[in-house]
């Protein structure tokens, strides 16, 4: 994890997600993609960032009773955090493939659950982290790069 002095740091905000909760499911990087607009970031950094957020969200929203979305802007990135309590993920390497999903046909029937949450994470972050321990949660890190 990275270390910031307060000098470098342009923008911090912790966001909290209640688990299961659908109604306000993707406010969360609403306010991001406007936090990142009004510091002035380009539209790429912007777009790049409210995917992998809005990724992350909907799998709290999905799986987890609860978590947090931290976002720390520096002159160089944008980090955001997502850590969860839930059930965390047994086997991450078949969680990262394109279309494998544990959603239940609720969440399905609700238009997500496709599968592609943590691949888009993935692809649309510079660098990407994931731990995850069952019956506790999981931990994502991701990192756009700014021009």
């Amino acid at each position: 994890m990275a270390v910031h002095a307060p000098e470098n740091i342009l923008h911090q905000h912790s966001f909290d997600i209640e688990g299961g909760n659908f109604t306000n499911a993707g406010t969360v990087s609403t306010r991001i993609k406007s936090i990142l607009k009004q510091i002035g970031l380009p539209d790429n950094v912007v777009r790049k960032s409210a995917i992998v957020c809005y990724e992350s969200e909907i799998n709290i929203v999905s799986y987890a009773r609860k978590g947090v979305i931290n976002l720390i802007v520096t002159p160089k990135t944008v980090e955001i955090e997502a850590i969860d309590e839930g059930p965390g993920i047994p086997n991450i390497e078949l969680a990262m493939q394109q279309g494998y999903s544990t959603a239940n046909q609720h969440i399905r029937e609700m238009g997500f659950g496709a599968g592609m949450g943590l691949h888009n994470i993935k692809c649309f972050s510079d660098k990407f982290d994931i731990s995850s321990e069952v019956d506790k949660g999981t931990f994502l890190k991701m990192i756009i790069n700014t021009p």
